[in-house]
């Protein structure tokens, strides 16, 4: 849009014969368009909305020089768009040149009367934008948190495992990679919920969930897959060293997990990162040790790499 209103006032200079403005406006809108291509596919505008933003005050400025009051009802609406395509408080910064402009630039305003109607209604604007859309920025991390955690058991969900798994595919420094996955899931946790229902099963997931919290290493991450799957992502030197951890979490869970039925044990599938570019093709491996573990008579655990 602010790429179509510049070419759009651009044209409106041209036509009335003011060609320096005209090809400013110009070189406006090229550069608001190329912001806007290069923001395309962008999950949120970073960067890219804050140069728009500083682009929209540029035309708006640029209007205010050339057309005086004409350009006046532009000033509040800029404002507000401008929250909409940076951080807040970034947005503030670049919209003060619009509420100082009526006060320096020529034939802005009539009277002192009109000036001080003008400075109110713009500061009004500039706050009440600022407000809005820093409660908007604190809802949305909000809606953020509730969509990455499990309702049951507050560990991360699979979304975020998703995200974590690609990041750590596509971290370069090997020694900031968490390259151990491990891959656990409740044996017989079908029978937990046919015996004694539903809330003894989601009790049974809470206690593995606050088990795992305890058993993890600090840099190490947990996650709830979905249903009785859970998954470890954790810093592992060596085969050796993935081993006896996976074992370590098995004999923890072993050890403290209870249900109305008694002991609750868990499988266990484990895999070092080996160069995967997919982070599928890495959880398939321990998925599939996982799978060979609740074959081998569960309450076990086996390693990607030694099948």
């Amino acid at each position: 849009m602010t790429a179509s209103l510049l070419v759009l006032y651009a044209a409106a200079l041209a036509w009335a014969g003011m060609w320096l403005p005209a090809g400013l406006a110009g070189a406006l809108a090229v550069l608001a368009g190329w912001r806007c291509w290069r923001m395309r596919k962008a999950l949120h505008a970073g960067p890219h909305g804050t140069w728009i933003a500083a682009l929209n005050v540029a035309g708006c400025l640029l209007g205010s020089y050339c057309s005086g009051t004409a350009a006046l009802p532009w000033l509040a609406p800029v404002i507000m768009v401008n929250y909409f395509l940076c951080e807040p408080r970034r947005a503030l910064l670049v919209n003060l040149p619009l509420v100082l402009a009526p006060l320096v630039l020529p034939d802005m305003l009539t009277s002192v009367g009109h000036g001080i109607s003008v400075i109110v209604v713009n500061v009004l604007t500039l706050c009440l934008g600022l407000a809005f859309s820093l409660r908007i920025q604190d809802d949305r991390v909000q809606l953020e948190e509730l969509a990455s955690l499990d309702a049951l058991t507050g560990l991360p969900n699979r979304r975020m495992l998703e995200r974590t798994l690609t990041r750590q595919i596509e971290e370069r420094r090997e020694y900031e990679r968490l390259n151990g996955l491990i891959i656990l899931d409740v044996d017989h946790f079908k029978d937990i919920n046919d015996l004694f229902g539903h809330a003894a099963g989601d009790a049974a997931l809470a206690d593995l969930a606050t088990i795992l919290r305890f058993e993890v290493r600090g840099d190490d991450e947990v996650f709830r897959f979905g249903g009785e799957e859970f998954v470890i992502l954790l810093r592992a030197e060596s085969l050796a060293e993935l081993e006896l951890a996976t074992e370590r979490l098995r004999r923890a869970i072993r050890g403290a997990l209870r249900g109305p039925g008694g002991k609750i044990t868990v499988s266990l599938g484990a895999a070092l990162h080996a160069g995967e570019t997919h982070w599928q093709d890495w959880f398939s491996r321990a998925d599939a040790a996982l799978y060979l573990a609740k074959n081998n008579g569960r309450d076990s655990y086996r390693i990607a790499d030694n099948l």
